[in-house]
């Protein structure tokens, strides 16, 4: 069962965690993309270190109960930020949702298109013929195509088949020979440690562009939020300290969520340190601008606009 992909009562329960509040704390609320694991370990580390407090700021995380609703209830007023994905960013705002990329915590993908060892797959031209699982109609039917031409290949030489987020499951059963949408930090480990030898092929290595995995959204009318850079600067100090002592923030961010203290969540909070973004705060211009032609010229957004239409650059 995918990390990523459910959630319990239980967990939405636990998205509020315990938050040391300061006499005068200003109240930051930020709706998480999806319920709590390693991926959010800056958030918590910048709470462990005191940057939040120190940055006079209450920082109250809530985890959705459905991962669609964060950017719609920030566009509505409920929320300060919210987490979300590069890729959707464009999609959103085509759709016309007021909302920018103001922060990153991830700065690099994690997504990959993965088979078993046993599948006899080696590389993309030995997908020819075979059957290749996906969840989210249109992004990745498009990043597998992508892959594809870099082997020679169509989309007419695969099938597709929808297995509805059940990535790993669908690879066990051999409901399908490959599958997209793994996390190089999560479910391709998963199957390591089930002794399934994963192959990866990394979307950025066969012509799709790079892209930011996990990003902070602001609405239009709070980029001027004075609550908003002191946030950014206190991500980037929990960052800091996070990757100076993860083992010490693992030890607390277990405390806090005993669901977690297994096996794979803690080889993924060790294998995420080198994809978070260090300035959470800096912008990459063209790797937005190039990500937003690749989704125009596939037909994936209407329009290409500018780039601030879609990412700013908060500065205190």
């Amino acid at each position: 069962m995918q990390r990523r992909h459910f959630i319990t009562s239980a967990a939405a329960t636990l998205a509020a965690p315990a938050i040391a509040r300061a006499a005068t704390a200003e109240t930051f609320t930020i709706i998480l993309d999806w319920f709590i694991n390693p991926d959010h370990a800056p958030l918590f580390a910048a709470k462990y270190c005191g940057a939040f407090a120190r940055a006079g700021l209450d920082v109250k995380l809530i985890a959705p109960t459905d991962p669609d609703l964060p950017p719609r209830l920030l566009a509505a007023g409920k929320a300060d930020a919210c987490l979300s994905y590069q890729p959707q960013l464009y999609l959103l705002v085509d759709q016309g949702l007021p909302v920018r990329r103001t922060g990153t915590l991830i700065d690099k993908p994690l997504n990959t298109l993965t088979a078993l060892g046993s599948s006899g797959i080696k590389t993309l031209a030995d997908l020819k013929g075979r059957k290749i699982g996906y969840s989210v109609v249109g992004m990745e039917t498009v990043q597998i195509a992508t892959m594809l031409k870099t082997a020679g290949l169509t989309l007419h030489d695969v099938t597709l088949v929808n297995v509805n987020f059940n990535l790993v499951t669908s690879l066990e059963s051999h409901q399908v020979d490959a599958v997209i949408g793994t996390y190089r930090t999560y479910e391709d480990i998963q199957l390591a440690q089930a002794g399934l030898h994963p192959v990866i092929f990394a979307p950025e290595d066969y012509g799709v562009p790079t892209s930011e995995e996990l990003i902070v959204l602001s609405a239009v009318n709070g980029l001027k939020n004075p609550a908003l850079p002191r946030f950014l600067a206190a991500l980037k100090q929990g960052t800091a300290a996070l990757l100076a002592d993860p083992d010490k923030m693992l030890a607390q961010f277990l405390k806090d969520n005993p669901s977690l203290n297994d096996k794979l969540d803690i080889a993924s909070w060790h294998a995420l340190p080198p994809y978070f973004a260090k300035d959470p705060a800096a912008l990459d211009a063209p790797r937005y601008i190039a990500y937003r032609d690749f989704l125009a010229k596939a037909g994936l957004i209407k329009k290409a606009l500018p780039l601030a239409d879609y990412a700013v650059q908060i500065t205190a």
